[in-house]
């Protein structure tokens, strides 16, 4: 008698998904599917709005990651009104980094502390009332402590940056609406309110030791879960570094090989594809040359790990080294190795915050440059989840006429679902006809290590708003699980 198991909404994750798990009658996992169940439609709705709306407007994708749709956007729209990056003036793009690089510094903050931690620090089978981040602060009160400091660290680089914390309105095209005061910079060296960039750079330190420490204990369980091999990419500076802001694409298949060679981002329409599902609202992106069924890659933390040559800032490229010395490769497939990822990204974007809070070209007041009007803009960036492309048409009256969105967890839509599948296979195979809280969990642990933001927040605490169903091939119930 085949079987059906439904997660429904996954959680701590950023966005509304769901899970079906089909058993076949010896209880075997004969396949399973994460779906992505919201339907947001800003690619048509932003149509007919003037185009220097777009980097405000495109933002309200997320209350999570608004920072990178806000610039993304930006830097399709500076096409548009005729200037590349290079033209930019160095306080708009200095400010523009800054915002950047706080924004994936406390969005990286968010998913360790909040949404992934509960699962590795507390286990994934422990009570859920407790799993949280409530319950890591009882257990770990320093490290939630620091996570939560660290994260109120880089909403204020956005506030002070990009106008306010949550859909700012800095970026506009061809620059930057406002610089960086004295007194402003003054707040990120004093530690009083929020910790000092200092603090900041030695919490991203003994946290990293901290999880290094985990991952070694854990490493059995590590190499077990969900691991496979893909293809990978991002942006990487022309020079090889990592780069979150700007670069050029690069793509390597699973033993480092490339199959995207530092290419210009502008030609992507020529090289990607989208396959679409019936089940899914999340298309599948791939690499046309490769096909639907091998060129998708993975994105994200551990993508730039493996793709870049460099960290361009000592500690975070000391780190990378011992990564790579740890794993005995340039390339780690491991799914959790997200986490570790992760955590060196956070010390390099504290790194370059240092860095930019010391240039004085933020205290000048030339702001925006001008062009010659263009019909077409094109964005990329390397947003917390992996890499971002805006593509923005317009009239000559202005107003946008296309609008093509493929956000860095559409990249990993295929991964997300190979990982449900490998994980079901290991944990749910020829389960009885109960379901436990723990088995389900595992799964979730899966799809959170790549940090999907599936449109916007949905968090709990205490009670998990999931329920799990059993059918038969009737559809009659047999079991059904709360969380």
């Amino acid at each position: 008698m085949s079987k059906k198991i439904t997660i429904d909404p996954v959680t701590r994750v950023e966005g509304h998904g769901k899970v079906t798990i089909h058993l076949d009658d010896q209880g075997i996992v004969e396949e399973s599917r994460l779906h992505i169940v919201e339907f947001r439609g800003f690619e048509k709705f932003v149509q007919g709005r003037p185009y220097w709306e777009a980097p405000v407007v495109v933002q309200r994708l997320c209350g999570i990651c608004p920072v990178s749709h806000h610039l993304c956007s930006a830097k399709a729209i500076d096409e548009i009104v005729g200037i590349s990056q290079e033209y930019l003036t160095p306080v708009a793009i200095k400010m523009r980094r800054l915002m950047h690089y706080g924004q994936v510094l406390q969005s990286h903050a968010l998913h360790f502390f909040y949404l992934a931690s509960p699962d590795l620090l507390l286990g994934i089978e422990s009570d859920p009332i407790r799993r949280n981040i409530v319950g890591v602060a009882l257990d770990y009160p320093n490290l939630a402590k620091k996570g939560i400091l660290l994260r109120k660290f880089g909403q204020e680089i956005i506030k002070v940056t990009a106008g306010k914390k949550i859909h700012g309105i800095s970026a506009v095209p061809g620059g930057i609406h406002k610089n960086l005061s004295l007194e402003e910079k003054q707040l990120f060296f004093q530690g009083n309110d929020i910790p000092s960039i200092a603090e900041v750079i030695q919490w991203a330190l003994e946290t990293l030791d901290f999880y290094i420490d985990y991952h070694k204990k854990n490493l059995q369980w590590i190499n077990s879960f969900a691991n496979f091999e893909s293809n990978y990419l991002s942006l990487v500076r022309k020079d090889g570094a990592m780069d979150l802001y700007h670069g050029v694409l690069r793509a390597i298949d699973c033993n480092g090989k490339p199959l995207l060679n530092d290419v210009d981002y502008h030609d992507y329409v020529d090289l990607f594809a989208e396959d679409v599902k019936e089940w899914s609202y999340m298309k599948f992106p791939f690499l046309k040359k490769l096909g639907v069924d091998n060129g998708w890659s993975r994105v994200g933390p551990l993508a730039r790990i493996n793709t870049c040559d460099f960290i361009p800032t000592p500690l975070a490229q000391k780190a990378l080294e011992y990564f790579r010395s740890f794993n005995g490769s340039d390339i780690c497939h491991q799914t959790l190795s997200y986490h570790w990822a992760r955590l060196i990204e956070i010390l390099h974007c504290a790194e370059v915050i240092q860095d930019l809070l010391h240039d004085p070209d933020l205290q000048n007041d030339n702001l925006i440059v001008k062009g010659k009007r263009a019909p077409l803009g094109i964005g990329f960036l390397e947003a917390p989840r992996g890499t971002l492309i805006h593509h923005f048409e317009v009239d000559d009256k202005s107003s946008i006429t296309k609008c093509n969105l493929i956000v860095s967890t559409t990249h990993n839509n295929q991964a997300m679902n190979l990982a449900v599948k490998s994980v079901a296979n290991q944990y749910l195979n020829q389960i009885p006809s109960k379901i436990t809280e723990g088995m389900l969990n595992h799964i979730e642990v899966a799809i959170r290590a790549y940090d999907p933001c599936l449109s916007c927040a949905t968090h709990a605490i205490g009670d998990m708003p999931l329920i799990a169903s059993l059918f038969d091939s009737k559809g009659i119930l047999l079991d059904e699980a709360h969380k």
